[in-house]
This record gives C-alpha cells, sequence and structure tokens, in this order.
C-alpha cells in the first residue's frame, strides 16, 4: 500500500510540472520564464502531497463531519447574509461583512462537526446498509470478552449475526496487557490478541475497528459507554461492574457466562448418555468423567473401564459450586 501512494504522489508531481510547462507553452508571452513555471508546478505538486501527509490519520468519518458542519455553517451564514441587516451599507463593507460571516460561520461548524464526530451517527462507519434497507445490529466488544476468548467460538459457529465494534482504545488497551512485565498479565493480553486474530481471519464476521477519540481523559470503561449509547449497540462483557454500568444507562449486554449456562443440556434420571472416563473415583470401584459443559460425572462400578467411553445412566443430578454433579451407572450391556 505505501509502495502504491508512493508511486502515485510521484506521478501526481509529475503531472503538476507537465501541466505547468503545458500553460506555458500555450502562453507566448512567458517564453523566457520556462524553467520558472516548472519548478511553480513542482513546488504546487509538493504543496498538495505535504498536505496529503499532514492528513494522514483523518479518517472518513472526519471528512463527513467536516463536510457537514461546512455545510451548516455556509446555511446560517447565508440566512444572516439574507436578514434585513446587511439591506443597508456601503457596498463594500457589506461585502466585507458578509465574506466574514461566512468564514466565521463555516469555521464554527467545521470544529463543532470534529468534536462531536463521535455523536455524528449518520456517517459510513456507523450503519451498514444491507438489502431492504434493513441497518444490522451492532455489538460493542471490550477487553474482558477478548481475552475471555469464547467470543470465537460462539461467532464460529455464525449464531452472533451483527456487526462488533471494536474500538481503538480497546486495542491500544490490550496491547498495554500484552506489553506487561507481570507474566499473568502479559499472557491474559496475548490471548486477547490471539482471540481478535482469530476473528479477523473468519470471511462471514462483519468485524468493524473504529476510530473512536471519545472523551481522552476518560477510562475505557466510561468511552465504552458512550459509544456503545451513540451506536444504538449492545455491549459484549464479562466484567461485572461495566455491565451494572451499562444497564444503569439502559444499555443491553451480552452476558458470556449467562449463555455457557443456558447452553447447559437438562439430565434427568434415568437418561442415557455416553461419557468417557478418565479417572478414579474417591470411593471403590467408581471412576470420573467430564460432560462437554465441564460437568463432573461420578460413575459407580466404573473403575475397570478408565480410558473408554461408556454408556452411563442417571442415578441422580446434585448442584455443586462448579455447576451440577452427575451420579450413574454404566448399563449392563456394556458390563
Amino acid at each position: 500500500m505505501n509502495k502504491t501512494l508512493l508511486i502515485i504522489r510521484v506521478f501526481f508531481i509529475f503531472l503538476c510540472a507537465a501541466g505547468s510547462w503545458l500553460i506555458w507553452y500555450a502562453t507566448p508571452e512567458w517564453d523566457d520564464r520556462q524553467a520558472l513555471i516548472v519548478v511553480i508546478g513542482f513546488l504546487i505538486g509538493a504543496l498538495v502531497i505535504l498536505v496529503d501527509l499532514m492528513l494522514k490519520g483523518f479518517s472518513l468519518r472526519g471528512l463527513t463531519a467536516l463536510t457537514f458542519g461546512l455545510g451548516v455553517g455556509a446555511l446560517i451564514a447565508f440566512f444572516i447574509s439574507s436578514s434585513p441587516l446587511f439591506e443597508h451599507g456601503e457596498e463594500q463593507t457589506v461585502f466585507l461583512a458578509r465574506m466574514s460571516l461566512f468564514v466565521i460561520c463555516m469555521y464554527l461548524g467545521a470544529v463543532i462537526a470534529l468534536r462531536g464526530k463521535d455523536e455524528f451517527n449518520l456517517v459510513i462507519p456507523y450503519v451498514r446498509f444491507v438489502p431492504h434497507n434493513v441497518d444490522v445490529p451492532l455489538v460493542v466488544i471490550d477487553t474482558s470478552a477478548l481475552i475471555d476468548g469464547r467470543i470465537v467460538k460462539v461467532c464460529r459457529t455464525q449464531f452472533l449475526s451483527a456487526g462488533l465494534i471494536i474500538p481503538t482504545f480497546v486495542l491500544s488497551e490490550l496491547t498495554n496487557i500484552a506489553d506487561s512485565s507481570d507474566p499473568v498479565r502479559k499472557a491474559k493480553g496475548r490471548r486477547g490478541l490471539d482471540a481478535l486474530n482469530q476473528l479477523k481471519e473468519m470471511d462471514h464476521l462483519d468485524l468493524r475497528i473504529q476510530e473512536s477519540e471519545v472523551g481522552k481523559g476518560k477510562d475505557v470503561d466510561a468511552k465504552l459507554i458512550f459509544l456503545a449509547s451513540s451506536l444504538k449497540a449492545k455491549l459484549l462483557t464479562t466484567d461485572y461492574n461495566l455491565a451494572r454500568m451499562a444497564e444503569f444507562h439502559g444499555i443491553i449486554w451480552l452476558n458470556l457466562n449467562a449463555l455457557s449456562k443456558s447452553l447447559i443440556s437438562e439430565l434427568s434420571v434415568g437418561e442415557v448418555f455416553e461419557v468417557e472416563l478418565v479417572k478414579e473415583g474417591k470411593e471403590n470401584d467408581q471412576a470420573i468423567g467430564y460432560l462437554e459443559d465441564g460437568s463432573m460425572v461420578v460413575v459407580n462400578d466404573g473403575r475397570p473401564h478408565l480410558g473408554e467411553t461408556v454408556p452411563v445412566e442417571v442415578i441422580s443430578v446434585l448442584p455443586s459450586s462448579g455447576g451440577r454433579m452427575v451420579f450413574g451407572r454404566i448399563l449392563e450391556e456394556a458390563g
């Protein structure tokens, strides 16, 4: 991309120099100023390239907000200049006053629009248009959800049909965590970056990096709340305090923990399922297995079948601090 831009910039400067030479060629009065005219064209091209470099990082959202602000400022200036205030006076004074009014109003409109561009919801990065003019629902993802990692599995199933918004300040926080000197924090940060890379590789996923500059002095949680509220988006997080704050502001938050619990299959007495026995139990002849949701299964008379996947009939199900504990016995056909 950088090489392509370099080629385009060099070609643009060449066109400016060539264009100035053509102007010299078409103007006989400038026969003795060929070199000066070509240099001026070259300098104009270089000046435009310099402005281009200075505008690096100026997003489409910023350009849209700037255009909107200039338009509103010009409209306000037009209405004021068309009022009876400018009906009388010297022609030159009225002209200068109107010109000053246009410059001031357009400047103020542009500045106000740029300052409030994160509240400007009418620009393309916020809403993606699809057939039948149906807006895609948006979900803002925070740092804790990326570090948790389960969002990758959820997205891989294609159950989450929404545009995922990852703000740049979340990426910055994730990078800072990954660069931490604390090995635990560093591992969490790298796990979050890993999850982000996996999300980027999913072709079916509508993943958007939001270049937001909301409240530079605010903490990340406050920025997330403001952004989700501005975009009318849901918030995906595993941070309990952030979730409570989102609820207070009327923002819908998606709870991965509640989702995982809701997906736990219900087991009743007498039901039969298969489980792999991986270790010995506390009591004689007992063996332990685990369901896909992590629930422990204690199987009577299962010790001789360690390492095997056997059919088990449920005897009882007890709640535990980790979720639930299932007691069962091996069916006689497997004995």
